[in-house]
């Protein structure tokens, strides 16, 4: 029996139409988008007072009872046997001198931190009021701040003898923005290349569950304690957490969290694999978060603003980072 063409009849002709058929979803839909916006929320909002007394309280009464129960466990030890009881007390005053250092390089690293911090809001009062004596201040904290690197030497030399000639302040704080920062940005920048190279890599690939979220928290919390030493601001345990949460707090309130906009669709979708895989694109994606989270970490541990150097380009460091990775167009 031969068959003849078969017609099909639509009841509305509008739904024909290509301009009418719904929207392709995206890689990341605005779900994960508020989720990323949430904990980034979550994680920079400073805790209530009541929230406050309650983990000082709760600090204070486990360090009483565990320095109490130590003392007891010493002096009886003593009473039983002398030698034995000497060896503890040795013990415990070496693990006391152990936290005495630690407690030290803890203050230490929080004042690095604070000197990096003080530094940039010279920099932008002296940009802002244009004052010249400011900015000459400026220079001479970031000499002491760099006196021990030797890799910045003839720079600190160089704006030395030159900022005598320079009149202005933009021109003296432009000169050490292009001299001796420069370099500095260029190494900080490799560092979210390599954590927005490893977030990807490990999304793309390990299909086990979480092991991207691990891998993000370790990678992220590595690149920015990183990109303050780079700058000289050694963070300790404590003070990496101080400055995550900076970092964090710069992040909701320049609104850079947020995805949807040219990042994902000058990058994700510009990768022929990311339309292909929903595992590389969804390391694409995550793979742009970090890089956002990395130029966050260096506007807040950079010395001085942005000036005459230009803002790094999220975009573009992804680009650097997963080029021949992921594939090109």
């Amino acid at each position: 029996m031969s068959r003849g063409p078969v017609l099909i009849d639509l009841e509305d002709a509008e739904d024909a139409k290509p301009e009418a058929a719904p929207a392709v979803p995206d890689i990341v839909g605005p779900e994960k988008a508020a989720a990323m916006q949430q904990v980034a929320a979550l994680a920079a909002r400073r805790p209530s007072r009541l929230t406050r007394w309650f983990w000082s309280l709760a600090v204070a009464l486990i360090g009483f009872v565990a320095s109490l129960a130590a003392w007891d466990y010493v002096t009886g030890l003593l009473e039983r046997s002398v030698i034995l009881g000497g060896i503890a007390t040795a013990l415990v005053i070496l693990l006391v001198l152990v936290l005495l250092v630690v407690a030290l390089r803890e203050l230490a690293a929080f004042g690095r931190l604070r000197r990096l911090d003080t530094i940039q809001h010279q920099a932008a009062d002296a940009l802002a009021a244009s004052d010249l004596k400011g900015a000459r201040a400026v220079i001479a904290a970031l000499d002491r701040l760099y006196a021990a690197r030797e890799d910045t030497a003839w720079v600190r030399a160089e704006l030395t003898e030159r900022q005598a000639d320079i009149l202005d302040a933009d021109g003296l704080l432009g000169l050490a923005e292009t001299t001796l920062i420069a370099p500095l940005d260029a190494r900080a920048m490799r560092e979210v290349e390599a954590a927005a190279r490893q977030v990807a890599t490990v999304t793309a690939i390990v299909p086990i569950a979480l092991a991207d979220l691990f891998t993000a928290l370790t990678a992220n919390l590595r690149m920015i304690r990183r990109i303050a030493e780079v700058y000289g601001g050694r963070a300790g345990t404590l003070g990496s957490w101080r400055l995550t949460r900076s970092v964090l707090t710069h992040l909701v309130a320049t609104g850079a969290v947020a995805v949807g906009d040219d990042l994902i669709g000058s990058v994700a979708g510009g990768s022929v694999l990311s339309k292909v895989s929903r595992r590389f694109g969804e390391g694409v994606v995550n793979g742009a978060l970090t890089a956002r989270v990395g130029v966050a970490a260096i506007e807040v541990c950079r010395p001085l603003p942005f000036h005459l150097a230009k803002r790094p380009s999220v975009t573009a460091l992804v680009r650097r980072a997963l080029t021949g990775l992921f594939g090109r167009d």
